[in-house]
């Protein structure tokens, strides 16, 4: 049998959706996780989401839809981490295109549900901004869910929505996401982890990564993004939840508005005006920012000594945990050191490596 997960904001969801195939579904069947190629500055320095058009090596699948195997590449500049995804996970990677827009998506959805007759569909999302109504002050990336769940509900098939890790993506507190939530799915473990253990070596999603580490055991606060948002880990942060349909599609007001657009110019267009703005515009100013801020060199050193200061302002903050990518932008190193960074770290200072996160000591006063 073949299972059928949309990850609807892309990026990380694509690692949760693998993670829970594994802990729902087991070995015995595998599964096709449909999904964007929509990675940040730090992997990718292109705004917006990539395209087919952007890789090398895709393989058909249906008319509108093709996978993305190991050996498929982003055609430079652009960068992604769906091949080496693909290369890790015992599933097929199928590329989300969200170009044109909600119908496009809802085409994608229709034909490989056609082709695939899958035993199960479930729309997966890390964090619960899927169920965002737009003027949340702490929304930051309603478009991507926006698009899948518009399309999501336009299809002519059982498609159940699950939130996973509810309020792990900063931007919809799980106070306001509690009343809506459905049945107990499940609450995920430290065994579940270990089915997508080394993805999360070296994965940049910080929602997925608040993810395991909660099924883990951590608690406290997590600092992550370029802005620095703080994160409650907590009891709740393992688990899953249904989520009826109709529901989310109700009270999500740009997935409504959206429904019939056949670009994403289209449909960014209605972010503007319904959330005040657009995440892809963010992208694109940051692009633009970051060409005129050249980033730090990594000096071994230098980049303890000021990792030290960091952290002692973030211990002052009440943070107990971080991300490996807030780490790199916190101290202007460039996407490409992010690896390096990680292993620096981890080799000086085994103690603080709470995989896949870092913990920040308690006493953090003097610099070492």
């Amino acid at each position: 049998m073949t299972r059928l997960i949309v990850a609807a904001g892309g990026g990380g969801d694509a690692v949760a959706a693998a993670m829970l195939h594994a802990a729902l579904y087991g070995d015995e069947d595998r599964a096709v996780i449909l999904t964007y190629a929509w990675d940040r500055l730090l992997v990718d320095p292109i705004p917006g989401p990539r395209g087919a058009d952007n890789f090398t090596g895709l393989a058909p699948v249906t008319h509108s839809v093709r996978s993305v195997p190991a050996t498929a590449e982003p055609i430079a500049p652009a960068g992604s981490t769906l091949p080496r995804l693909a290369e890790e996970l015992p599933h097929t990677v199928a590329l989300l295109d969200p170009h044109h827009g909600a119908e496009g998506v809802t085409r994608q959805l229709e034909e490989l549900i056609d082709h695939l007759a899958p035993a199960s569909i479930d729309l997966l999302d890390v964090g619960g901004d899927i169920l965002a109504q737009g003027d949340e002050p702490t929304l930051k990336s309603p478009l991507a869910d926006a698009l899948t769940l518009a399309a999501c509900c336009q299809v002519n098939a059982p498609i159940r929505l699950l939130v996973a890790g509810p309020g792990l993506d900063g931007e919809v507190s799980p106070d306001d996401l509690r009343p809506l939530f459905g049945p107990l799915v499940h609450s995920f473990t430290a065994q579940d982890v270990e089915s997508v253990g080394s993805v999360l070596q070296w994965h940049p999603s910080e929602a997925t990564a608040m993810l395991a580490a909660t099924a883990r055991g951590a608690r406290g606060i997590c600092e992550v993004r370029d802005a620095g948002f703080a994160v409650p880990l907590t009891d709740e942060g393992p688990t899953v939840h249904e989520v009826d349909l109709d529901e989310a599609i109700n009270r999500n007001t740009l997935a409504r508005a959206i429904m019939t657009t056949a670009t994403l110019d289209e449909a960014e267009a209605y972010s503007r005006e319904i959330c005040g703005f657009s995440e892809i515009d963010y992208e694109r100013n940051k692009a633009a920012w970051l060409t005129e801020q050249p980033p730090t060199k990594l000096e071994p050193d230098d980049v303890l000594l000021r990792l030290d200061q960091f952290q002692r302002e973030a211990r002052a903050r009440g943070v107990t945990h971080t991300t490996f990518r807030h780490i790199t932008e916190a101290l202007n190193l460039s996407g490409s050191h992010r690896g390096e960074l990680r292993q620096l770290l981890i080799s000086s200072r085994p103690e603080q490596y709470a995989a896949p996160l870092w913990r920040i000591p308690a006493d953090v006063s003097s610099p070492r």
